[in-house]
Protein backbone atom coordinates (compact mmCIF):
# COMPACT_ATOMS: atom_id res chain seq x y z
CA UNK A 1 0.00 0.00 0.00
CA UNK A 2 1.63 3.39 -0.97
CA UNK A 3 2.06 6.06 1.29
CA UNK A 4 0.33 4.31 4.14
CA UNK A 5 3.22 4.78 6.64
CA UNK A 6 2.96 8.50 5.80
CA UNK A 7 -0.73 8.23 7.36
CA UNK A 8 -2.27 7.85 10.57
CA UNK A 9 -4.06 4.45 10.47
CA UNK A 10 -4.28 1.50 12.48
CA UNK A 11 -2.36 -1.47 11.88
CA UNK A 12 -5.65 -3.63 11.60
CA UNK A 13 -6.93 -1.26 8.82
CA UNK A 14 -4.01 -1.41 6.61
CA UNK A 15 -5.48 -4.11 4.32
CA UNK A 16 -8.68 -2.38 4.02
CA UNK A 17 -7.43 -0.05 2.17
CA UNK A 18 -5.37 0.36 -1.29
CA UNK A 19 -4.46 2.81 -3.81
CA UNK A 20 -4.69 1.43 -7.84
CA UNK A 21 -0.77 0.38 -8.43
CA UNK A 22 -1.45 -3.01 -10.05
CA UNK A 23 -2.52 -3.74 -6.57
CA UNK A 24 -6.27 -6.06 -6.45
CA UNK A 25 -8.78 -5.85 -4.50
CA UNK A 26 -9.57 -9.96 -4.40
CA UNK A 27 -7.59 -12.66 -2.43
CA UNK A 28 -5.29 -11.46 0.08
CA UNK A 29 -5.40 -7.53 -1.62
CA UNK A 30 -8.34 -6.14 0.12
CA UNK A 31 -9.85 -7.10 3.94
CA UNK A 32 -13.51 -6.38 3.60
CA UNK A 33 -16.79 -7.32 4.14
CA UNK A 34 -15.89 -8.22 8.19
CA UNK A 35 -16.94 -6.85 11.44
CA UNK A 36 -15.17 -3.06 12.02
CA UNK A 37 -11.96 -2.84 13.57
CA UNK A 38 -12.35 -1.97 17.16
CA UNK A 39 -11.32 2.08 18.13
CA UNK A 40 -11.52 2.88 14.64
CA UNK A 41 -14.73 5.38 14.75
CA UNK A 42 -16.64 3.43 11.81
CA UNK A 43 -18.92 5.43 9.64
CA UNK A 44 -21.24 2.51 9.78
CA UNK A 45 -24.48 2.20 12.06
CA UNK A 46 -25.68 -0.46 14.25
CA UNK A 47 -27.77 -3.80 13.27
CA UNK A 48 -30.93 -1.83 14.23
CA UNK A 49 -30.48 0.73 12.21
CA UNK A 50 -30.32 -1.79 9.36
CA UNK A 51 -33.20 -3.66 9.96
CA UNK A 52 -34.87 -0.14 10.49
CA UNK A 53 -33.83 1.13 7.04
CA UNK A 54 -35.49 -2.45 5.64
CA UNK A 55 -38.27 -2.36 7.10
CA UNK A 56 -39.19 1.27 7.50
CA UNK A 57 -41.18 2.38 4.18
CA UNK A 58 -43.49 -0.54 4.54
CA UNK A 59 -46.64 2.07 4.41
CA UNK A 60 -48.96 -0.20 6.90
CA UNK A 61 -46.60 -2.11 9.06
CA UNK A 62 -46.50 -0.53 12.67
CA UNK A 63 -43.20 -0.48 14.38
CA UNK A 64 -42.80 -1.52 18.41
CA UNK A 65 -39.17 -0.68 19.23
CA UNK A 66 -38.58 -3.02 22.38
CA UNK A 67 -36.08 -1.08 24.78
CA UNK A 68 -35.46 2.42 25.91
CA UNK A 69 -36.66 5.49 24.30
CA UNK A 70 -33.64 6.52 22.75
CA UNK A 71 -33.38 3.84 20.45
CA UNK A 72 -37.21 5.29 18.81
CA UNK A 73 -35.71 8.71 18.06
CA UNK A 74 -34.62 6.80 15.12
CA UNK A 75 -37.80 7.00 13.45
CA UNK A 76 -39.61 10.05 11.43
CA UNK A 77 -38.13 10.06 7.72
CA UNK A 78 -35.03 8.72 8.61
CA UNK A 79 -35.41 7.97 4.75
CA UNK A 80 -37.01 9.99 2.25
CA UNK A 81 -39.19 7.63 1.47
CA UNK A 82 -42.52 8.70 0.20
CA UNK A 83 -45.72 7.07 -0.17
CA UNK A 84 -48.70 6.27 -2.38
CA UNK A 85 -50.99 5.15 0.80
CA UNK A 86 -50.80 5.59 4.20
CA UNK A 87 -48.11 7.04 6.59
CA UNK A 88 -48.28 5.54 9.74
CA UNK A 89 -44.80 3.83 9.06
CA UNK A 90 -43.27 7.10 9.99
CA UNK A 91 -44.15 6.51 13.64
CA UNK A 92 -43.18 4.44 15.89
CA UNK A 93 -43.88 2.67 19.00
CA UNK A 94 -41.69 2.32 22.21
CA UNK A 95 -41.97 -0.21 25.21
CA UNK A 96 -40.12 2.58 26.54
CA UNK A 97 -37.39 0.26 29.36
CA UNK A 98 -37.07 1.58 32.44
CA UNK A 99 -34.02 0.21 34.87
CA UNK A 100 -37.05 -1.91 37.01
CA UNK A 101 -37.74 -3.40 33.54
CA UNK A 102 -34.06 -4.58 33.09
CA UNK A 103 -34.38 -5.53 36.36
CA UNK A 104 -37.34 -8.16 36.28
CA UNK A 105 -38.02 -8.50 32.70
CA UNK A 106 -39.41 -6.53 29.85
CA UNK A 107 -42.02 -9.02 28.29
CA UNK A 108 -44.86 -8.33 30.15
CA UNK A 109 -44.45 -4.61 29.29
CA UNK A 110 -44.20 -6.05 25.32
CA UNK A 111 -47.29 -7.79 25.68
CA UNK A 112 -49.20 -5.17 26.95
CA UNK A 113 -47.70 -2.53 24.30
CA UNK A 114 -48.83 -5.09 21.28
CA UNK A 115 -52.21 -5.71 22.94
CA UNK A 116 -52.93 -1.80 23.05
CA UNK A 117 -51.62 -1.23 19.74
CA UNK A 118 -53.69 -4.21 18.10
CA UNK A 119 -56.78 -3.36 19.83
CA UNK A 120 -56.22 0.28 19.37
CA UNK A 121 -55.25 0.70 15.70
CA UNK A 122 -56.15 -2.48 14.61
CA UNK A 123 -52.80 -2.82 12.00
CA UNK A 124 -52.50 -5.62 9.53
CA UNK A 125 -48.60 -6.44 10.37
CA UNK A 126 -46.45 -5.17 13.46
CA UNK A 127 -42.90 -5.39 13.78
CA UNK A 128 -40.90 -6.04 17.11
CA UNK A 129 -37.74 -4.62 17.11
CA UNK A 130 -34.91 -6.57 19.98
CA UNK A 131 -32.92 -3.55 20.70
CA UNK A 132 -29.38 -4.32 22.81
CA UNK A 133 -30.48 -4.08 26.29
CA UNK A 134 -33.16 -6.99 25.24
CA UNK A 135 -30.21 -8.68 24.02
CA UNK A 136 -28.25 -8.68 27.57
CA UNK A 137 -31.85 -9.20 29.23
CA UNK A 138 -33.01 -11.82 27.40
CA UNK A 139 -36.46 -10.88 27.00
CA UNK A 140 -38.08 -13.71 25.25
CA UNK A 141 -39.87 -11.72 22.25
CA UNK A 142 -39.88 -14.68 19.73
CA UNK A 143 -42.85 -16.05 22.23
CA UNK A 144 -44.43 -12.93 22.88
CA UNK A 145 -45.00 -12.52 19.49
CA UNK A 146 -46.35 -15.66 18.30
CA UNK A 147 -48.64 -15.43 21.23
CA UNK A 148 -50.18 -12.13 20.17
CA UNK A 149 -49.93 -13.34 16.42
CA UNK A 150 -52.61 -16.01 17.28
CA UNK A 151 -54.61 -14.04 19.63
CA UNK A 152 -55.09 -11.12 17.49
CA UNK A 153 -54.38 -13.14 13.80
CA UNK A 154 -52.06 -10.83 12.32
CA UNK A 155 -48.43 -10.61 11.69
CA UNK A 156 -46.32 -9.75 14.81
CA UNK A 157 -43.15 -10.33 13.59
CA UNK A 158 -40.14 -10.05 15.92
CA UNK A 159 -36.85 -8.28 14.58
CA UNK A 160 -33.70 -9.66 16.33
CA UNK A 161 -31.33 -6.05 16.07
CA UNK A 162 -29.36 -6.06 19.20
CA UNK A 163 -26.99 -3.46 18.15
CA UNK A 164 -24.17 -4.83 19.72
CA UNK A 165 -24.85 -8.11 17.90
CA UNK A 166 -22.89 -7.11 14.31
CA UNK A 167 -23.35 -4.04 11.97
CA UNK A 168 -25.92 -2.94 10.00
CA UNK A 169 -25.14 -5.57 7.20
CA UNK A 170 -26.44 -7.92 10.10
CA UNK A 171 -29.33 -5.23 10.95
CA UNK A 172 -30.32 -5.45 6.53
CA UNK A 173 -30.53 -9.75 7.24
CA UNK A 174 -32.36 -9.14 10.08
CA UNK A 175 -34.60 -7.61 7.71
CA UNK A 176 -34.20 -9.32 5.72
CA UNK A 177 -35.23 -12.64 7.76
CA UNK A 178 -38.53 -10.50 8.87
CA UNK A 179 -39.38 -10.17 5.83
CA UNK A 180 -39.13 -13.98 4.77
CA UNK A 181 -41.46 -14.77 8.19
CA UNK A 182 -44.24 -12.37 6.29
CA UNK A 183 -44.02 -14.36 3.05
CA UNK A 184 -43.49 -17.96 3.07
CA UNK A 185 -47.37 -18.59 4.25
CA UNK A 186 -48.14 -16.94 0.84
CA UNK A 187 -46.15 -19.31 -1.06
CA UNK A 188 -47.44 -19.63 -4.17
CA UNK A 189 -46.65 -22.29 -6.88
CA UNK A 190 -48.12 -20.33 -10.08
CA UNK A 191 -46.05 -17.88 -11.80
CA UNK A 192 -47.09 -14.61 -13.24
CA UNK A 193 -45.06 -12.88 -15.69
CA UNK A 194 -43.90 -9.74 -13.70
CA UNK A 195 -40.85 -8.47 -11.40
CA UNK A 196 -40.38 -7.77 -7.74
CA UNK A 197 -38.25 -4.78 -6.81
CA UNK A 198 -35.86 -5.77 -3.97
CA UNK A 199 -33.79 -2.96 -2.71
CA UNK A 200 -35.11 0.79 -3.39
CA UNK A 201 -36.58 2.36 -1.00
CA UNK A 202 -39.02 5.24 -3.10
CA UNK A 203 -36.15 7.65 -1.64
CA UNK A 204 -37.75 11.56 -3.68
CA UNK A 205 -39.91 8.93 -5.09
CA UNK A 206 -37.18 7.13 -7.47
CA UNK A 207 -39.39 3.55 -7.09
CA UNK A 208 -41.87 5.56 -8.81
CA UNK A 209 -39.45 6.50 -11.65
CA UNK A 210 -38.31 3.03 -11.99
CA UNK A 211 -42.28 1.55 -12.47
CA UNK A 212 -42.62 4.19 -14.95
CA UNK A 213 -39.88 3.04 -17.25
CA UNK A 214 -41.23 -0.41 -16.99
CA UNK A 215 -44.46 -0.19 -17.37
CA UNK A 216 -43.34 1.75 -20.83
CA UNK A 217 -41.40 -1.15 -21.80
CA UNK A 218 -44.52 -3.52 -21.18
CA UNK A 219 -42.85 -5.24 -17.52
CA UNK A 220 -45.69 -5.43 -14.95
CA UNK A 221 -44.27 -4.59 -11.29
CA UNK A 222 -45.61 -6.86 -8.71
CA UNK A 223 -44.33 -5.68 -5.55
CA UNK A 224 -41.08 -3.68 -4.25
CA UNK A 225 -39.08 -4.29 -1.36
CA UNK A 226 -40.04 -1.70 0.42
CA UNK A 227 -40.27 1.42 -1.05
CA UNK A 228 -44.07 2.67 -1.17
CA UNK A 229 -44.98 -1.01 -0.07
CA UNK A 230 -47.55 -2.74 1.38
CA UNK A 231 -48.67 -5.57 3.14
CA UNK A 232 -50.86 -6.93 0.45
CA UNK A 233 -48.35 -6.08 -2.39
CA UNK A 234 -45.72 -8.31 -0.55
CA UNK A 235 -48.13 -11.28 0.25
CA UNK A 236 -48.35 -11.42 -3.69
CA UNK A 237 -44.35 -11.32 -4.50
CA UNK A 238 -44.02 -14.72 -4.47
CA UNK A 239 -45.68 -15.58 -7.95
CA UNK A 240 -42.64 -13.51 -9.58
CA UNK A 241 -40.91 -14.51 -12.35
CA UNK A 242 -38.09 -12.50 -11.33
CA UNK A 243 -36.89 -10.36 -8.87
CA UNK A 244 -34.42 -7.18 -9.62
CA UNK A 245 -32.33 -5.92 -6.70
CA UNK A 246 -31.57 -2.35 -7.14
CA UNK A 247 -29.58 -2.25 -3.33
CA UNK A 248 -27.25 -5.56 -3.68
CA UNK A 249 -25.83 -4.37 -0.16
CA UNK A 250 -29.10 -4.34 1.83
CA UNK A 251 -31.03 -6.88 -0.62
CA UNK A 252 -29.28 -9.51 -1.72
CA UNK A 253 -29.85 -11.88 0.92
CA UNK A 254 -33.56 -11.66 0.38
CA UNK A 255 -32.94 -12.58 -3.22
CA UNK A 256 -30.96 -15.15 -2.29
CA UNK A 257 -33.78 -16.70 0.50
CA UNK A 258 -36.50 -16.04 -1.95
CA UNK A 259 -34.94 -18.01 -4.85
CA UNK A 260 -34.27 -21.05 -2.16
CA UNK A 261 -38.41 -20.86 -1.01
CA UNK A 262 -40.15 -19.62 -3.92
CA UNK A 263 -37.86 -20.65 -6.97
CA UNK A 264 -37.39 -16.70 -7.98
CA UNK A 265 -34.29 -15.60 -10.18
CA UNK A 266 -32.58 -12.99 -9.47
CA UNK A 267 -30.28 -10.04 -11.24
CA UNK A 268 -28.62 -7.35 -9.63
CA UNK A 269 -29.42 -3.56 -11.54
CA UNK A 270 -28.63 0.03 -10.93
CA UNK A 271 -30.63 3.01 -12.05
CA UNK A 272 -28.16 5.49 -11.60
CA UNK A 273 -26.91 7.26 -14.21
CA UNK A 274 -27.25 6.92 -18.47
CA UNK A 275 -25.29 4.04 -18.76
CA UNK A 276 -26.39 1.56 -15.55
CA UNK A 277 -29.72 2.42 -16.52
CA UNK A 278 -29.91 1.79 -19.90
CA UNK A 279 -28.22 -1.90 -18.85
CA UNK A 280 -30.46 -2.83 -16.19
CA UNK A 281 -33.33 -2.15 -18.22
CA UNK A 282 -32.34 -4.49 -21.18
CA UNK A 283 -31.01 -6.71 -18.66
CA UNK A 284 -34.45 -7.40 -17.08
CA UNK A 285 -36.46 -7.51 -20.18
CA UNK A 286 -33.52 -10.71 -21.40
CA UNK A 287 -33.96 -12.05 -18.20
CA UNK A 288 -37.87 -12.34 -18.86
CA UNK A 289 -37.19 -13.50 -22.33
CA UNK A 290 -39.58 -10.68 -23.51
CA UNK A 291 -37.92 -9.40 -26.75
CA UNK A 292 -40.81 -7.03 -26.89
CA UNK A 293 -40.00 -5.62 -23.93
CA UNK A 294 -36.26 -5.53 -24.74
CA UNK A 295 -37.18 -3.58 -28.49
CA UNK A 296 -39.08 -1.03 -26.36
CA UNK A 297 -36.07 -0.37 -23.97
CA UNK A 298 -33.95 0.37 -26.39
CA UNK A 299 -36.20 2.81 -28.34
CA UNK A 300 -37.03 4.24 -24.93
CA UNK A 301 -33.51 4.25 -23.42
CA UNK A 302 -32.16 5.69 -26.95
CA UNK A 303 -34.54 8.23 -27.02
CA UNK A 304 -34.10 9.38 -23.51
CA UNK A 305 -29.73 9.03 -24.12
CA UNK A 306 -30.52 11.70 -26.92
CA UNK A 307 -32.35 14.41 -24.76
CA UNK A 308 -28.66 14.68 -22.65
CA UNK A 309 -26.57 14.68 -25.01
CA UNK A 310 -26.91 18.30 -25.23
CA UNK A 311 -27.70 18.72 -21.48
CA UNK A 312 -24.26 16.89 -20.54
CA UNK A 313 -22.22 18.85 -22.52
CA UNK A 314 -23.10 21.77 -21.59
CA UNK A 315 -22.08 21.51 -18.04
CA UNK A 316 -19.08 18.85 -19.04
CA UNK A 317 -17.42 22.34 -19.71
CA UNK A 318 -17.62 23.21 -16.03
CA UNK A 319 -16.84 20.18 -14.71
CA UNK A 320 -13.88 18.95 -16.72
CA UNK A 321 -10.95 18.36 -15.03
CA UNK A 322 -12.35 18.39 -11.41
CA UNK A 323 -11.51 15.37 -8.96
CA UNK A 324 -14.44 13.24 -6.66
CA UNK A 325 -14.47 11.42 -3.59
CA UNK A 326 -17.08 9.30 -3.18
CA UNK A 327 -18.30 7.42 0.31
CA UNK A 328 -21.75 5.29 -0.10
CA UNK A 329 -23.13 2.09 1.98
CA UNK A 330 -22.82 -0.33 -1.13
CA UNK A 331 -20.45 -1.20 -3.94
CA UNK A 332 -23.41 -1.13 -7.06
CA UNK A 333 -23.58 2.89 -5.96
CA UNK A 334 -20.15 3.40 -5.57
CA UNK A 335 -19.45 1.76 -9.07
CA UNK A 336 -22.77 3.75 -11.18
CA UNK A 337 -20.91 7.15 -9.25
CA UNK A 338 -17.53 6.16 -11.03
CA UNK A 339 -19.29 6.21 -14.45
CA UNK A 340 -21.58 9.20 -13.58
CA UNK A 341 -18.36 11.37 -13.11
CA UNK A 342 -16.50 10.12 -15.80
CA UNK A 343 -19.40 11.18 -18.22
CA UNK A 344 -19.07 14.56 -16.77
CA UNK A 345 -15.23 14.19 -17.33
CA UNK A 346 -14.63 14.17 -13.54
CA UNK A 347 -11.64 11.85 -12.06
CA UNK A 348 -12.59 9.47 -9.26
CA UNK A 349 -9.31 10.10 -6.59
CA UNK A 350 -11.03 8.68 -3.99
CA UNK A 351 -13.59 5.51 -3.81
CA UNK A 352 -14.90 3.72 -0.45
CA UNK A 353 -18.08 1.86 0.68
CA UNK A 354 -19.72 0.62 4.03
CA UNK A 355 -21.04 -2.87 3.38
CA UNK A 356 -18.97 -3.70 -0.29
CA UNK A 357 -17.71 -6.73 -1.64
CA UNK A 358 -14.56 -8.40 -2.78
CA UNK A 359 -16.60 -8.44 -6.50
CA UNK A 360 -17.74 -5.26 -6.51
CA UNK A 361 -14.29 -3.83 -5.18
CA UNK A 362 -12.74 -5.79 -8.22
CA UNK A 363 -14.85 -4.11 -10.68
CA UNK A 364 -14.09 -0.25 -8.59
CA UNK A 365 -10.75 -1.59 -8.98
CA UNK A 366 -11.02 -1.85 -13.31
CA UNK A 367 -13.04 1.51 -13.60
CA UNK A 368 -10.25 3.76 -11.78
CA UNK A 369 -7.25 5.57 -12.85
CA UNK A 370 -3.91 4.57 -11.55
CA UNK A 371 -3.00 5.82 -7.96
CA UNK A 372 -6.38 6.22 -7.32
CA UNK A 373 -7.34 5.64 -3.25
CA UNK A 374 -10.02 2.84 -2.62
CA UNK A 375 -11.37 1.96 1.31
CA UNK A 376 -13.18 -0.23 2.60
CA UNK A 377 -15.38 0.94 5.86
CA UNK A 378 -13.50 4.06 6.25
CA UNK A 379 -13.58 6.09 9.12
CA UNK A 380 -13.40 10.33 8.73
CA UNK A 381 -9.40 10.79 10.01
CA UNK A 382 -8.68 8.42 6.60
CA UNK A 383 -11.13 10.12 5.04
CA UNK A 384 -10.19 13.53 5.32
CA UNK A 385 -6.46 12.12 4.64
CA UNK A 386 -6.81 11.31 1.50
CA UNK A 387 -9.01 13.73 0.38
CA UNK A 388 -6.52 16.58 1.42
CA UNK A 389 -3.56 14.39 -0.56
CA UNK A 390 -5.47 13.68 -3.62
CA UNK A 391 -6.71 17.19 -3.87
CA UNK A 392 -10.36 16.06 -4.09
CA UNK A 393 -13.21 18.95 -5.12
CA UNK A 394 -16.21 17.43 -4.25
CA UNK A 395 -17.28 14.36 -1.84
CA UNK A 396 -20.70 12.20 -2.56
CA UNK A 397 -21.42 10.94 0.53
CA UNK A 398 -24.10 10.47 3.44
CA UNK A 399 -25.32 12.95 6.31
CA UNK A 400 -22.35 11.73 8.39
CA UNK A 401 -19.87 12.91 5.37
CA UNK A 402 -20.93 16.50 4.53
CA UNK A 403 -19.09 18.46 7.98
CA UNK A 404 -15.97 16.80 7.08
CA UNK A 405 -16.31 18.06 3.68
CA UNK A 406 -17.48 21.55 4.40
CA UNK A 407 -14.81 21.16 7.47
CA UNK A 408 -12.24 21.00 4.94
CA UNK A 409 -13.46 23.32 2.25
CA UNK A 410 -14.94 21.02 -0.25
CA UNK A 411 -17.96 20.46 -1.43
CA UNK A 412 -20.59 17.83 -1.14
CA UNK A 413 -23.61 16.16 -2.66
CA UNK A 414 -25.87 14.25 -0.07
CA UNK A 415 -26.38 10.56 -2.42
CA UNK A 416 -28.07 9.28 0.58
CA UNK A 417 -31.11 8.91 2.48
CA UNK A 418 -31.96 12.20 3.76
CA UNK A 419 -32.56 13.54 0.25
CA UNK A 420 -35.01 14.94 -1.07
CA UNK A 421 -35.10 14.82 -4.87
CA UNK A 422 -34.52 12.12 -7.10
CA UNK A 423 -30.93 11.03 -8.26
CA UNK A 424 -32.21 7.84 -10.28
CA UNK A 425 -32.99 7.05 -13.71
CA UNK A 426 -32.66 9.87 -16.44
CA UNK A 427 -34.49 12.41 -14.32
CA UNK A 428 -31.89 11.45 -11.46
CA UNK A 429 -29.38 12.38 -14.24
CA UNK A 430 -30.35 15.75 -14.81
CA UNK A 431 -30.84 15.91 -11.10
CA UNK A 432 -27.59 14.71 -10.04
CA UNK A 433 -25.65 16.66 -12.75
CA UNK A 434 -26.98 20.27 -11.70
CA UNK A 435 -26.48 19.49 -8.11
CA UNK A 436 -22.34 18.51 -8.93
CA UNK A 437 -22.03 21.74 -10.90
CA UNK A 438 -24.27 24.05 -8.46
CA UNK A 439 -21.99 22.43 -5.77
CA UNK A 440 -18.36 22.10 -6.64
CA UNK A 441 -18.56 25.68 -9.09
CA UNK A 442 -20.05 27.68 -5.88
CA UNK A 443 -17.77 30.67 -5.54
CA UNK A 444 -17.75 30.45 -1.62
CA UNK A 445 -15.23 28.02 -1.62
CA UNK A 446 -12.98 30.40 -3.80
CA UNK A 447 -13.54 31.81 0.07
CA UNK A 448 -13.64 29.49 2.57
CA UNK A 449 -10.77 27.60 1.69
CA UNK A 450 -7.67 29.28 3.22
CA UNK A 451 -9.69 29.34 6.54
CA UNK A 452 -10.49 25.56 6.01
CA UNK A 453 -8.23 23.05 8.40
Amino acid sequence: MADIEQVNILDEREKSIVTKHGERCSGDGMRCNTDSVSGAVSQRACVYCGARVVLNPITDAYHIIHGPIGCSSYTWDIRGSLTSGEDIYRNSFCTDLRERDIIFGGAEKLTKAIEELAEAQKPKLIFVYSTCIVGVIGDDVDSVCRHMSEKYKIPVIPVKSPGFSGNKSTGYRMACDAIMQLLLPHKSGKKIQGINILGDYNLAGEMWIIKNYLKKIGVPVIASFTGDANYDEMARSTSAALNVVQCAGSSTYLADRMEEEFGIPYIKVSFFGVEDTTNSLLRIAEALGNEEAREKALKFCGSETKKLEGFLAKYRKNLEGKKAAIYVGGGFKAISLIRQFDLMGIKTVLVGTQTGKKEDYELIENLVDEDTVILDDANPAELETFMKEKGADILTGGVKERPLAYKLGIAFCDHNHERKHALAGFEGVYNFTKEINESINNPVWEYVKGACV
